[in-house]
């Protein structure tokens, strides 16, 4: 993965979307030290996966099928002066 330094980063920016789109992921460190990773929209999209439906999550979650005991509180509402 090439690497940039932030100063090179900033003053060639528009190479660096090319660069992610065509070679891959680019580097940028600051002060010698791996700070950021700039990706192409496609390998961002490929590496986050699919986004499942509320349904689904919901499905896949391992309590699924559990009986709950659910009763509504019937106590009286509380009084309030207003």
């Amino acid at each position: 993965m090439p690497v940039w330094r932030v100063q090179e980063a900033k003053a060639r920016f528009s190479d660096l979307p090319r660069d992610a789109t065509r070679i891959g992921p680019q580097q940028i460190s600051v002060r010698g030290r791996p700070t950021a990773v700039l990706l192409s929209n496609e390998e961002y999209e490929r590496l986050r996966g699919p986004k499942p439906s509320l349904v689904d999550f919901m499905r896949a979650s391992p309590r699924v099928g559990i009986e709950l005991d659910i009763e509504r509180d019937r106590s009286p509402a509380r009084d309030v002066d207003l």
